[in-house]
């Protein structure tokens, strides 16, 4: 988190209340107006002051630390204070960013760091930004619940829940749950999730389509026969026809993944894999008329 008071007095944000003092001291008199005729010197003055208004103040400081440079609309200090113009009461819009009252008393030559007369009416409203308390991570999901739906159960912040997830989901998508941020002053942010899909080590996918690699026997893959697949969603038979080859792809109508924006499923194809006997395993007669009969070459 940027922290740009510190910067503007040139200490640490570890610097102790009489390291702040010393500092600010040193740094005004090197810019007073009335000691530096630089013409930015003046508008150093009024930062240096500005800034160790705060800093100096116990209350102020504590918020500052927590909200840092959010308070200037994620601006630096310098950066803010310019972007007010030459015309405005400063004093007055840090009053109203701190809740305190009364002017900066500039500690220097019992002048008051006040410049300018004209007020800057909702100041805090529009420079100042809420904290952030939303939380961005990332989380794994296995293929069967991107692909159906689901829930899964993530654990963020030392708190395990589960989320809901959409059929259809794809890596790199995000997802928004609400109220799962950080909570601070009875709010509470959300939590954004980067998803990634876990790989299947049995289906590939192609867009909307799903590919899966089945094992045919070889009798099926000559003669023809039906045969059981085991799918996402459950088991169906499969006519494969004879003199399938090996990689021939069938297509299951709608057993694909859910297009989100279309809402239609896509396919699923499935693969032969023609699985050939081992020659020992079978019948020796079997062997020697494979041996005379079929073709040696294509």
């Amino acid at each position: 988190m940027s922290k740009s008071l510190y910067e503007t007095l040139e200490i640490p944000t570890t610097a102790s209340e009489s390291e702040i003092k010393k500092a600010y001291r040193k740094l005004a008199r090197k810019y007073h107006p009335d000691v530096n005729k630089d013409p930015q010197a003046e508008e150093k003055f009024k930062e240096i002051n500005a800034a160790y208004e705060i800093l100096s103040d116990k209350e102020k400081k504590t918020q500052y630390d927590q909200f840092g440079d959010s308070m200037f609309g994620g601006q630096n200090f310098h950066d803010f204070t310019r972007s007010q113009g030459s015309n405005v009461d400063l004093d007055e819009i840090l009053r109203q960013m701190f809740s305190g009252g009364g002017g900066f008393s500039g500690g220097f030559g019992g002048s008051s760091s006040g410049f300018g007369s004209s007020g800057f009416g909702g100041g805090f409203q529009q420079q100042y930004q809420e904290p952030n308390l939303d939380i961005e991570t990332s989380v794994t999901i296995p293929f069967s619940v991107a692909i159906l739906g689901g829930s899964h159960s993530v654990s963020v912040n030392g708190e395990r829940f589960d989320i809901k997830i959409p059929a259809g989901v794809k890596t790199g998508e995000k997802m928004r749950v609400k109220g799962k941020g950080h909570a601070q002053n009875g709010r509470a942010g959300d939590l954004f999730l980067k998803i990634t899909v876990a790989q299947s080590p049995e289906y590939e996918r192609e867009g909307d389509d799903l590919v899966k690699t089945i094992d045919v026997p070889l009798y099926a893959a000559l003669f023809g026969e039906k045969i059981s697949v085991q799918t996402l969603e459950k088991e169906i038979k499969l006519k494969i026809p004879q003199n399938t080859k090996n990689g021939q792809r069938f297509r299951v109508k709608e057993m694909g993944a859910m297009n989100r924006k279309t809402k239609q499923r896509g396919d699923l194809y499935l693969k032969a894999n023609i699985v050939l006997p081992k020659v020992e395993d079978l019948d020796k007669d079997l062997v020697e008329v494979m041996k005379e009969k079929l073709p040696k070459t294509i």
